[in-house]
C-alpha cells in the first residue's frame, strides 16, 4: 500500500518536527514501512502549503495498522502535537510506471 502524507507544521517548531519524524520512521521500519520520498514546499509557491509532503509505502493494511498502535508512536503523541498542526493522508496503491506513447 502506498501512503501519501501532506504535513503541516507549526511555525517554528522545525526542529521538534524532524524529532518526531526521525523517531516515527524508526518505528515504521519495524513493521515493514519505509519513507520514499519527502518533498519540501516554499512558502511563496501557496498562501498555506503543507512543510512536506511524504510518500510512504507499508506491505499492507496489517502493517500500517500496526505501525499506528505501536505504544512507541503512541508515546511520541505530545511531541507530535507540539509540531504538527495538520496532517492529511490518501491511501492508494502502486500502478506501477505509465508506458504509453508520448
Amino acid at each position: 500500500m502506498v501512503i501519501v502524507a501532506a504535513l503541516f507544521i507549526h511555525l517554528g517548531r522545525e526542529q521538534e518536527f524532524e524529532q518526531f519524524e526521525t523517531a516515527a520512521e524508526s518505528i515504521m521500519r519495524r513493521h515493514g514501512g519505509r519513507l520514499e520520498r519527502r518533498v519540501g514546499f516554499s512558502s511563496s509557491a501557496n498562501p498555506d502549503p503543507p512543510h512536506e509532503v511524504h510518500i510512504l509505502t507499508f506491505p499492507d493494511e496489517a502493517s500500517f495498522a500496526g505501525y499506528r498502535a505501536d505504544a512507541d508512536l503512541q508515546a511520541l503523541a505530545e511531541l507530535r502535537t507540539r509540531a504538527i498542526r495538520h496532517t492529511t493522508i490518501w491511501i492508494g496503491s502502486d500502478l506501477g510506471s505509465f508506458i504509453g506513447n508520448w
